[in-house]
């Protein structure tokens, strides 16, 4: 990717995994090292990360709370930390209760408050990846992702 960098075909690039950090096959300083190693040394262009953080995938939530883990490190690094799977593959849409919806946040739906609790991941998570299948959906989320942060 540097190469690709060299060539002006790409100004910065990610990594993105499901399970790369949780397996414990990667962190962000072996990737910020590998990717200066790429560089020559130089000031590498390695700047995003994207992983799962959802109410089901809640190590990195822990790890975040606890000033550590992936997102807690790519934001050290100024790198942009994307939330992917939020909802889980939808697994939350079924599993998420009313009763959870208003612990997090009164007046949101089940999936709203999962979305914005994921959303709300301290420390350094600045996007959420989702997809919706109706416009009416994509609408409701991007209400909860206006909401302020659920304090963690």
């Amino acid at each position: 990717m540097e190469e690709a960098v060299a060539a002006g075909q790409v100004e910065t690039y990610g990594i993105a995994t499901w399970s790369g950090f949780t397996d414990r096959i990667f962190t962000v300083p072996q990737l910020d090292r590998l990717a200066a190693e790429a560089a020559g040394g130089r000031q590498h262009h390695l700047q995003a990360a994207q992983l799962p953080v959802s109410l089901v995938q809640a190590e990195p939530l822990e790890q975040v709370l606890q000033g550590c883990g992936p997102i807690a490190a790519a934001a050290e690094r100024g790198w942009e930390v994307l939330a992917s799977s939020p909802l889980h593959g939808g697994e939350l849409v079924q599993a998420a209760t009313a009763a959870l919806a208003a612990l997090l946040r009164p007046g949101l739906s089940p999936a709203q408050a999962c979305l914005l609790a994921a959303a709300s991941c301290p420390g350094g998570t600045t996007r959420v990846l989702l997809s919706a299948s109706t416009p009416a959906r994509w609408e409701a989320a991007r209400a909860a992702l206006e909401q302020p942060a659920i304090p963690l």
